[in-house]
Parts: C-alpha cells; structure tokens; sequence
C-alpha cells in the first residue's frame, strides 16, 4: 500500500503572503505621513492662493499674497533675522562639534562617558525650560551675565530689550542647545573610520591635526554635509529660542520667520498669507540645497 503526501500550497502563495504582511507592517507610517504630513502640506500649498481667517468662506486671490510677502518689510527683517541665526550656527555648531567629538573618541581623555553624559544634556532639555533659564541669565536687571559684566567694571547690556542685543541670547541658546546632537552624529562617523589608517599615518610620523586633516577629514565628509544641509534647515525653522526669550522683539529684532509665521496664522489668523510664508521660506531653503549639492559637486569634480 503505497502512501501519498498531500502537497502544501505553492511557494508563491508564501511569498505572497510575506510581501503583504511586510506591507502591512509599514502601514500605519504611511497612514500618518498621509494625514499628517502630505495632506497638510498640499492643502497649505491650496490655501497660500486663498485669503481665510478660518471661519469665513475662503477668498481666492490668486498671487495676490506672494505679491504682498515680496513687500512686507516684516517679512524680509525676519528672514535677515533668521540668516544670522544661521550663520552662528553654521559657524560654531559643526566645529565645536567635530571639536569635541574628535576629543570624546580619543583615548587620552578619560572618563569619556561621563563627559559625553554632561554634553548631551543640553539637547534633552527641553527648549522652554532651557528658555527661561537663558531669559534669567540674560535679565537685565537680575541677570548673572550682567553680574559679571559689572563685577569687571562693565555697564550692563539690555540683553533681551535692546534691538542691538536681543538677538545675542538666542544664538547662544540655540548653540549651546544643538552642538550637542551634531557631536554625536560627527562621533558616530569618526568612530567608524578605520583604525588601521590612523596606526599606519601615525607610524609614518603624522600627528593628531594632520591624521585629522588628512584622514578623519575626508573620510567624515559624506557626514559632515548631511549635517551642513541638516543643520541649515533646522536653523531656517528656529521658532522657540526667540519666542521664549524675546518673542521676537524688541519690534522685529529677533523674530524668526517660522515665529512670523505663527504669530500671522494664529494670531491674526490670515492663514492664506501665512501659508505663504512658508512656501517663501521652502523655496529659499530649496535654493540653498540646491547650491550646496552643486558646490559638492564641483569639489568632488562630478560637475
């Protein structure tokens, strides 16, 4: 008597399973994205032609509010705002954090991981509380800053009430804040460069600046401009530095353009013309990207 094996559904079926179950899983991501990402984002896009205070009808006004943003003298003091809050992160958040990245993955310094505790902190402060510490420092009255200035014979500074120095205070936050996520990120990269390279440089007679210059350098590059664009469209979207410490004044002296942005939506609620200004500040960010590929690509002789 001879036995018959019931044959299994075919392999195909299997696989066809996998492939929806794996769909499956991902799901819910693109579910968020959908609804709370792209479907905002096309509708502001929509809205930006539209005149709507949020209860009204909507008004469509074709160009009429990019026409406007070209001449609202608030709009382009806070975009200059917002360029110098770049330029000092850009200035001092990369170096300070392949600074003290290449100082946490050398071997001489010890205690390493509780300096890299102590560093981090900042960045796990949450930005208001970290707000009104600065608002503190910086009083003008009270403020430990001013302290020190008159305990050396210096006048005090109207930190956060003058438009000469109000937009100090928020640099600094924002530095002393971010440095912090781009030394890990510079960290991560360092530590993956291979060793071998270093031990042969150093037998070949290289010190530390020139197995950093020479090596470290070129091989974190690819890191280094993640976070040059990173860090440019973190810095274009400050919003809570200058609305805790200053909240944008004094006048427009520190307003941010995503602080423009909010205070025109929300607070006089013209939500066509603050779509308006976000789409203004996408398109420069695009630009900005766009130019920093191309230099990329002109260095590494692609172009």
């Amino acid at each position: 008597m001879t036995s018959t094996k019931k044959a299994g559904p075919p392999r195909a079926h299997y696989r066809k399973n996998e492939v929806f179950y794996g769909y499956l899983f991902i799901a819910p991501f693109y579910l968020l994205f959908l609804v709370f990402q792209l479907y905002p984002m096309l509708w502001s896009f929509v809205l930006s032609f539209y005149k709507w205070n949020g209860i009204s009808p909507k008004t469509f006004v074709g160009l009429a509010n990019y026409r406007a943003v070209l001449s609202d003298q608030m709009f382009w003091d806070s975009m200059l705002n917002t360029f110098w809050y770049l330029a000092a992160n850009l200035l001092f958040i990369l170096p300070l954090a392949l600074l003290l990245g290449q100082l946490l993955c050398s071997r001489s310094v010890r205690a390493r991981k509780l300096h890299k505790t102590i560093l981090v902190l900042p960045y796990i402060t949450s930005t208001a509380a970290a707000g009104i510490l600065f608002s503190m420092l910086f009083d003008a009255n009270i403020g430990v800053i001013n302290g020190l200035l008159q305990k050396l014979g210096l006048s005090a500074v109207p930190w956060l009430t003058s438009v000469e120095w109000s937009k100090m205070p928020v640099m600094l936050l924002s530095i002393w804040r971010n440095t912090p996520w781009y030394m890990l990120i510079v960290m991560s990269a360092i530590l993956g460069v291979d060793a071998h390279l270093h031990e042969a440089a150093r037998i070949d007679g290289a010190n530390a600046f020139q197995r950093m210059v020479h090596i470290t350098l070129p091989a974190i590059a690819p890191v280094l401009f993640f976070s040059l664009i990173n860090l440019t469209i973190d810095s274009a979207r400050i919003f809570t530095e200058p609305y805790i410490l200053t909240k944008g004044g004094p006048g427009s002296s520190s307003l941010s353009v995503v602080q423009y942005l909010y205070t025109t939506g929300f607070d006089s609620f013209q939500l066509g013309y603050a779509s308006t200004i976000g789409y203004m500040l996408t398109f420069v960010l695009l630009i900005v990207s766009v130019f920093y590929f191309i230099s990329l690509r002109k260095q590494s002789g692609e172009g």
